[in-house]
């Protein structure tokens, strides 16, 4: 008989949940699971990577969130006798309309309903329920809550609520983890709703995929709290039961109550959610009035060709037959708005003095883009290819690395968010992973183990491309790591495990150093988001996941060079020369190139480091194309 688990933490339930995405799918196929939902707590950090990897399984995903509800208004924050400071209620998308009430709901909980957690409140709730089939959730839910402190009308007042929102799209929610306090409380709330005449679900509150796992989840926890494994006072969970069952197991879980079994199953029926990847959410280029009715592609033609008086003077046929090839590739591929708001944006940096860089990357091959400003690099003068920026063959997004100085990079952003509107713009957000040094440290402190022989142990994993290795592979080939991993050390052995299982999981969530999404109108229709505790807001979905949904994604890069650049050209202006312009200085200047064949080169950018140095000095470069070879 089919079973749906309906309440899943991931790791994005940061700190509380230990299951990987791509994991718990592999899971769900393993255990011949048709449909499977993901419920982290208050956010929607990992549903798309979910939705992905569950299609790909032909497995149904249900996208969801075990949502934070206020007692009052999500904007009180003060807690109120008898009541807890938030109550859980897993939400599920039925629909297109759920999954987009979904990131509204979760995006007003983390922009003004923090208090301990992100909260909503049910007039939200209610406004925004189209769509959304919702359950009772855990014995933090309110109807749990309130019936285990024996306040039965309370909770029967809390029921009644959540059905005049929901209606037959509301289902009471019981577990049985074999704690004493479940025992208690799940037979009321059966009770109740049998009572209420209302439908009951029986899950599991999954945080781990397997029962051997519940040690490992332990070791989170404590890092969750920054508390000791055996710190007779930390939190704990007190059961090993929060796995990803089998529906064998599950059935004897409810034998005697088999329809809040088959119930399950019901929900993942009424689930019709399509996420379409395949649409591109481009925000519109406002042109001037005094265009009158000009397209985008027409005002970036005209752009473009005043451009080419500027670096060019007169117009020749190889450069008109290259300007009409790109305007083509962009137009056919939709892009031309993405042009001129990037021109846009980066004139007016350039209007308020602030430092531009020439550019980089594949851009640099666009004749466009440099008649626009975009770059400052002629491509016809060094043969670079358009393809590599744009390729009709291959529709992706257009992606150009704009260098803006360190210290005004945000005078830039705060351009574009009162240009294109405030709910219209975010920055990203990215996560910090448990790589393999940091796991074993991180575990070394819950175990107790002495900071300086964590350290060392962390110190022998090797770095390969830039990251550490893999713990199962550390441990197996380098030789005093597989020596520590063939010891008897029970805590050694325990460090061992532990980080293995923990390894690659979200630890937090920070601001990415460039990206910027616009989108053409309130950017909560397109992403849900997120505010940090520094009250940033950002995204709540990562770079990759924002553009692979379509949405436009800009790289703002503050770059140090750029400042230092631009000072020393004042200096130079103040004390030697008032007329002197650093773009003036000619590409094969003697001196300069001297420096370089010397490695005399901290504070380049891109030629600094040790490596590039000892290059430089091999390879004696003597003008501007050894230098781009080079680099």
């Amino acid at each position: 008989m089919s079973f749906t688990h309906l309440h899943n933490h991931t790791h994005y339930s940061l700190l509380d949940g230990a299951a990987k995405i791509n994991l718990m799918v592999d899971r769900a196929v393993e255990l011949g699971m048709d449909a499977l939902a993901i419920t982290d707590h208050g956010n929607l950090f990992g549903v798309l990577e979910f939705y992905t990897k569950a299609t790909e399984a032909n497995i149904k995903p249900i996208i969801g969130m075990e949502a934070y509800i206020a007692p009052k208004e999500r904007t009180y924050r003060k807690q109120i006798d008898g009541e807890s400071h938030s109550y859980h209620l897993v939400l599920l998308a039925k629909n297109e309309t759920g999954f987009k009430n979904l990131m509204k709901l979760s995006s007003y909980a983390f922009l003004d309903g923090m208090y301990y957690k992100p909260r909503i409140d049910k007039k939200l709730l209610s406004e925004y329920s189209e769509g959304i089939i919702a359950t009772s959730a855990c014995m933090k839910g309110e109807i749990a809550y309130k019936l285990r402190r024996g306040l039965r009308e309370q909770a029967i007042k809390a029921a009644e609520e959540y059905i005049d929102i929901f209606g037959d799209d509301f289902y009471f929610e019981i577990q049985d983890h074999h704690i004493p306090e479940e025992a208690e409380v799940y037979p009321k709330v059966y009770e109740l709703a049998k009572e209420m005449g209302v439908k009951v679900v029986g899950t599991n509150d999954n945080h781990y995929l397997n029962k051997g796992d519940h040690e490992a989840h332990d070791i989170l926890l404590c890092l969750q709290t920054g508390k000791n494994r055996d710190d007779p006072n930390r939190m704990r969970y007190g059961t090993s039961e929060l796995y990803m069952k089998s529906p064998e197991e599950m059935y004897k879980t409810f034998k005697d109550k088999l329809h809040v079994y088959e119930q399950t199953q019901e929900i993942a029926e009424k689930i019709n959610l399509k996420i379409d990847f395949n649409k591109q959410h481009l925000p519109r280029f406002p042109i001037p009035e005094s265009e009158g009715e000009i397209t985008a592609d027409e005002y970036l033609k005209k752009l473009t060709y005043q451009g080419v008086k500027r670096h060019y003077g007169e117009l020749n046929k190889k450069i008109e037959d290259r300007i009409e090839y790109e305007l083509s590739v962009i137009k056919q591929m939709g892009f031309s708005g993405y042009f001129l708001i990037t021109q846009d944006f980066i004139n007016a940096a350039r209007e308020r003095d602030i430092p531009v860089g020439l550019g980089r990357g594949s851009a640099a091959g666009s004749i466009v883009a440099y008649n626009l400003g975009i770059t400052d690099i002629d491509p016809l003068r060094y043969d670079l290819l358009f393809e590599r920026f744009l390729n009709p063959e291959r529709v992706t997004m257009p992606d150009i690395d704009i260098d803006f100085c360190y210290e005004r990079r945000d005078e830039v952003i705060e351009y574009v968010k009162e240009k294109y509107g405030r709910n219209n713009v975010a920055q990203i957000i990215t996560f910090g992973t448990m790589a393999s040094r940091g796991v074993i440290r991180d575990v070394s402190r819950v175990l107790e183990i002495p900071i300086p022989k964590a350290d060392a142990i962390a110190k022998l994993i090797p770095i390969v491309g830039a990251k550490p290795m893999k713990i199962k592979k550390a441990f197996s080939e380098v030789p005093e790591l597989k020596e520590l991993a063939e010891s008897d050390d029970p805590k050694i052995q325990e460090l061992i495990k532990y980080s293995e299982t923990l390894e690659g999981i979200a630890r937090h969530a920070s601001v990415h150093a460039a990206g910027i999404i616009i989108t053409p109108d309130d950017i909560t229709n397109y992403v849900p988001l997120y505010k940090n505790s520094d009250h940033e807001i950002t995204t709540q979905w990562t770079m990759g996941w924002s553009e692979a949904i379509g949405l436009l994604k800009m790289d703002f890069l503050g770059l140090r060079n750029l400042t230092v650049i631009q000072k020393a050209e004042k200096l130079i202006k103040e004390r030697h020369d008032s007329k002197f312009n650093v773009k003036s200085v000619p590409l094969d200047d003697e001196k300069t190139f001297k420096l370089f064949g010397d490695g005399l080169t901290v504070g380049v950018f891109q030629f600094e480091s040790s490596g590039m140095q000892e290059y430089l000095r091999k390879l004696k470069p003597s003008r501007i194309e050894d230098l781009i070879a080079m680099n």
